[in-house]
C-alpha cells in the first residue's frame, strides 16, 4: 500500500530540541529507507516539512514506522498519514 505522509511541527518544539536529533533523525530515515519502506523523501518548497512516500503493507505500518522516528519520538512532529490507490479514471479512455 503507497502512504503519503505529511509532517507537521508541534508548537512547542524549539529549534534547539530539533537540532538535538537531526543526525539520529537522518540515520533512522536512512533504516527506513534502506527497508523498502520510506521510497520517496522530501521536504516541501513552501515551508519547512517534510514529505513521505511510504510503502507497507498497513496504515498500522505506516503509523509504526513514522513513530519510530526519533523526532515523533521526542514529541517535536506528527505526520498525517494518507493511505493512496491508484486512479481509475484512464479506463474511461477504453471504454466503449
Amino acid at each position: 500500500m503507497k502512504i503519503l505522509a505529511l509532517e507537521h511541527e508541534l508548537p512547542a518544539a524549539t529549534t534547539e530540541q530539533f537540532r538535538l536529533h537531526l543526525k539520529d533523525e537522518a540515520r533512522r530515515a536512512w533504516g527506513l529507507y534502506q527497508s523498502g519502506v520510506i521510497r520517496e523523501l522530501y521536504f516541501r518548497s513552501d515551508q519547512h516539512a517534510a514529505v513521505l512516500i511510504l510503502e507497507c503493507g498497513t496504515l498500522d505500518e505506516a503509523h509504526q514506522a513514522l513513530n519510530s522516528l526519533p523526532l515523533v519520538q521526542q514529541g517535536l512532529i506528527e505526520f498525517e498519514v494518507i493511505p493512496l490507490e491508484p486512479y481509475p479514471g484512464f479506463a474511461r479512455l477504453f471504454a466503449d
